[in-house]
């Protein structure tokens, strides 16, 4: 079973930043795609961001409309960590923020797990 974590969200004011993180931990033979999505009172959850492995080294990132230019995905391999760097906060960021993987835990076994998500407040 593989377990994801979030941290780094709060109350930020307009045009500041925030930094999330999300930790996975467990039985990881590789991580294929990681993303970051949110979901607001009233309204569906959607992606913010992603990234897709090409290869041991390569990753290819792609981001909602809304965000981008402001925010940035990335990982660290060897800590199985995502981040999710927010910069040019807007109010209409306001949403909890989750994180998804989806991997395999063995040659013959795929997982697809989502973080409990993390409150970011954007004041106006």
């Amino acid at each position: 079973q593989v377990q994801l974590v979030e941290s780094g969200g709060g109350l930020v004011q307009a045009g500041g930043s925030l930094r999330l993180s999300c930790a996975a931990s467990g039985s990881i033979l590789s991580i294929n795609v990681m993303g970051w999505y949110r979901q607001s009172p009233g309204k569906q959850r959607e992606l913010v961001a992603s990234l897709t492995s090409g290869g041991s080294t390569n990753y290819a990132d792609s981001y909602a409309d809304s965000v981008k230019g402001r925010f940035t995905i990335s990982r660290d391999n060897a800590k199985n960590t995502m981040y999710l760097q927010m910069n040019s906060l807007k109010p209409e960021d306001t949403a909890v923020y989750y994180c998804n993987a989806e991997g395999r835990t063995d040659w013959f076994s795929r997982f697809n797990s989502w973080g409990q998500g993390t409150q970011v407040t954007v004041s106006s």
